[in-house]
This record gives C-alpha cells, structure tokens and sequence, in this order.
C-alpha cells in the first residue's frame, strides 16, 4: 500500500443516510399525521464534519464502512464531490446505516436511528491503517465503533496529533477512548451521565480533572457551548438564525472548531466561529444543508445577534 498522503484531517467514524421529514405538528401518541415531502440525504457525524471541512478549504480524510446499497453509493458520491479522499470498506451485501429525521415546525429534530445488526459492519481496529492516521494534523472521532476509535487515538497520541471528539452516548469502554481524547465536545447531558453529577459546569470540571484533556465542552443547541479548559469556565452563546432543520447542527460545530484550532486561533474564536457555523447549517435542511462559506460565517459573526442565557456567568461575544 502507498504511504498516505498528509493530510489536515482525517475522521474515523459514523455515516449515515438521512431521510428528513417536515413535520406542521409533532405526533401525538396513537395519532396519524400527514407529511408532504421527504428528502434522502448524506449525513453521519464524523463524515459531515470532515466534508465541512473539505468544503472550507482543509485537506480531509474519511475512513468508514459502507456495505454495497444505495445509501452507499449516495455516500460515495457526496465524499467525491467534495473532494474528500476516502477510505472505505464495503460490506457485500450490507445495509448502510440509515436515519428517519423528523422536523418540527421549530426546526427541531427528532432522530430515529436504524443499524444492521450484520458484524461485518463494524469498523474494527484491524481495518485501520496506521499510516493513514498519523499522515493527518487532526485527528476526529466520534466512538460508535469504540475499539477502532481506541487505536486510532493511540496512534495519533503517540503521533503528537490532536484527538477531537464527538461523543454522545456511553458507548462500552468509552473511558479508555476519552482518555486518549484532547479536545472532548460532547452532547447537553454526556458530561453529567458519565460523572453522576447533575450540575453541567461541575460535571465539565471533572471530566476535565479525570481525563486530563485540553478541553471539555458540551454542545448546548440554542444555549450555545459551555467549555472549560483548565482555567475558566466559558460560556459562548448561539447565534439568532431563522431555523429550517437542526439536523448535524453538532456536526458542523465540531467541523468549525476543528477549522479555527488548526488556524491556530485562541479559543473563544473557534468557540465562535463554531457557534456561527452551526447557526447558518440550521437554515437549510439536511446534516450538511447549510454549510456556508467562510466569508458567510464571518459575515454572521459580524453582524448576528446572539442568544443569551443567563445562568452562565462566563460569556464570550
């Protein structure tokens, strides 16, 4: 095998085809509600960050499992599009996952996740190649397929790489992942399940002092972010946008801090640009519908009005 190209960001992680529906009203148990449209698209955590990625101009890498269905195919060709080098494996006669995604009138998603139950889907640590993680500046996860994330955060910790991670379940040995993670951006109520603390800022501590990364942060929806790296408790707050679908809001956060940690910006502007970059992902439907240009997110970050939220003393913008 040819040695890897270098890289600014290579994911190792979920994929998943996204069939969004617009919902007037939400269901009420028992009931029958109509639905005019649907949509089928790309989506998954680890692949739509690393295509925003691609799209604002980063090198990227994407290493996953697919089997050989049309969600597959669908898949392949966003990956291409967007210029994202690719190292798949294909499953013969897999089913690649899948997601229904309803929309509330709000934008609001609600996420019902479908999986083949065929082991041969699994990403495991003897698929990887270590070349292809450590030819990379970034490293990005997401601990679905938590031993395959395991080695590959040991390589690029013993590599000097950055590890950023998704995460948003207690996935079975998850700990040992969080161990090798540096930048740990999780989902609301992560940090408070994992550390049996009810508090967000004092579960955020913890999970800090425990595991010893550079940051722990969760992901707030219109609350924006609350992170602490070591020393101060930071709140950055939402960006107003009119909301169509937050479907991969979180995706494209993490995309936006990844973007602005490798710019080496200082942390309340990638906390920022994150924060914008999700706001305007939030206007169009799909995981990767509102992916805008950077000049776009600057643009939001300039003139955008914020959300405040009050129980957090911290505010950054």
């Amino acid at each position: 095998m040819a040695p890897s190209q270098k890289v600014d960001l290579v994911g190792v992680g979920l994929n998943a085809t996204d069939t969004v529906i617009p919902l007037a009203t939400y269901p009420a148990r028992g009931s029958k509600v109509e639905y005019s449209t649907s949509t089928v698209l790309p989506g998954g955590q680890v692949a739509t960050t690393v295509v925003a990625c691609q799209h604002w101009g980063l090198r990227t890498r994407y290493i996953g499992k697919l089997g050989d269905d049309l969600a597959a195919t669908l898949h392949r060709e966003a990956f291409s599009h967007a210029g994202v080098e690719t190292h798949i494996i294909t499953v013969p006669g897999g089913a690649s996952a899948q997601s229904l995604i309803l929309v509330d009138a709000q934008g609001e998603r609600t996420v019902f996740i479908r999986r083949d139950s065929d082991a041969r889907l699994v990403l495991r640590p003897s698929d990887l190649d270590r070349d292809s993680i450590i030819n990379a500046r970034a490293l990005h996860v997401d601990g679905y397929d938590t031993e395959a994330a395991i080695l590959a955060t040991t390589w690029a910790r013993a590599a000097n790489i950055p590890v950023i991670a998704d995460l948003d379940e207690l996935y079975p040995n998850v700990e040992t992942l969080i161990a090798n993670v540096d930048y740990l951006i999780v989902s609301r109520d992560f940090p408070s399940r994992l550390m049996a603390e009810p508090d967000l800022e004092q579960a955020l501590r913890k999970m800090h002092r425990r595991y010893n990364c550079r940051l722990a942060a969760a992901t707030l929806g219109q609350e924006g972010v609350l992170a602490f790296d070591g020393k101060q408790l930071l709140h950055a707050p939402a960006y107003c946008v009119p909301v169509v679908d937050t479907t991969g809001a979180g995706d494209i956060f993490h995309a936006g801090f990844i973007y602005g940690l490798l710019q080496d910006w200082p942390l309340d502007r990638q906390l920022g640009f994150a924060c914008a970059a999700a706001a305007l992902n939030c206007t169009a439907v799909g995981a990767r519908g509102g992916i805008h240009p950077l000049d776009d997110i600057a643009n939001l970050i300039a003139t955008g009005s914020r959300y405040r939220a009050a129980q957090y003393a911290s505010t950054l913008g």
